[in-house]
């Protein structure tokens, strides 16, 4: 079936992905007291290789998808993945799930200036407008600490952890854009999480713990959860175009929300409301700018 055939199924899966990414969020802030970040991406990243693997191989591009053309490309891309997910997971144990998931959503805007820089590409009034929107948003959020008297250390700098993701998020999919031209998705899902793993891995002599059975489980969790939430939105695009996906993206930040507040028992602080529909408002103007029609 061509694309379109299915869109249903493909809108499916894209919510289903926001499910399991959230689950794995979930998981890694449940252990984030009690378990360094670096043994984190490393669980999260080893378990998330067994679902990765046995999908590659059903489709039968295990091991021959993962040849490469490109070795430093894929090095490049999951340096800035597995930095990302190190910042990420380190912004999630200072902030509400839903916080922090939110400031990782100005990725789209950070990649829209990245690729005016490393890619030529102008910097449009779309983008220009999503920007504004997007950091106006995060002002928002951070002013109770900025304009209210009391700093909340811990607070700012879960806040800068989200924004660098952001950014390292934004020069990972760059790359990814690059990538695709010639590699699989399959290879470029794989490359990025050996290398996570690798930098989990590094990370031991600055401290691991000897974690309790459950402790463990939710690691074990986090990256299956991670690994099976990867699929789900890979196999999203197969049934869907990116276009008519594009508006369940936001649907995603109210599991989250959910989270916080069903889960680890957090009211959602007036800034974050204020907030979400700047940030949300931002990434959807920069996506809805029309692209230029290609010549026949």
């Amino acid at each position: 079936m061509s694309i379109s055939d299915r869109p249903s199924l493909g809108i499916g899966l894209r919510v289903l992905s926001g499910i399991l990414f959230t689950a794995m969020v979930v998981c890694v802030k449940a252990v984030s007291d009690s378990v360094p970040v670096g043994q984190t991406v490393f669980f999260r990243s080893f378990f998330a290789l067994i679902p990765l693997v046995i999908f590659l191989a059903l489709r039968q591009e295990f091991p021959s998808g993962l040849a490469t053309q490109r070795p430093v490309g894929h090095l490049i891309r999951s340096g800035f993945g597995a930095a990302a997910m190190f910042a990420s997971f380190a912004s999630v144990a200072r902030l509400p799930v839903a916080e922090a998931i939110l400031i990782a959503q100005l990725a789209p805007l950070f990649t829209a200036i990245a690729a005016v820089v490393f890619l030529s590409e102008k910097l449009t009034d779309w983008r220009i407008a999503g920007l504004a929107l997007g950091f106006t948003g995060v002002i928002v959020l951070v002013w109770p600490e900025l304009g209210g008297g009391t700093l909340d250390g811990r607070r700012l700098f879960g806040i800068g952890f989200g924004l660098l993701t952001a950014v390292l998020t934004a020069f990972a999919l760059i790359m990814v854009r690059s990538l695709n031209r010639t590699e699989s998705p399959g290879a470029i899902a794989f490359y990025f999480v050996v290398v996570a793993m690798i930098g989990g891995l590094l990370s031991l002599p600055w401290g691991w713990v000897l974690p309790d059975m459950q402790t463990i489980l939710l690691l074990v969790l986090a990256g299956l959860f991670g690994g099976f939430a990867h699929i789900a939105m890979t196999l999203s695009f197969r049934y869907a175009e990116a276009s008519r996906l594009a508006p369940f993206e936001y649907i995603t930040l109210l599991w989250p929300v959910l989270a916080d507040l069903l889960i680890f028992g957090l009211t959602l602080s007036s800034s974050f409301l204020f907030a979400l529909p700047l940030v949300l408002g931002g990434a959807a103007v920069a996506a809805a700018e029309k692209r230029p029609a290609k010549a026949p």
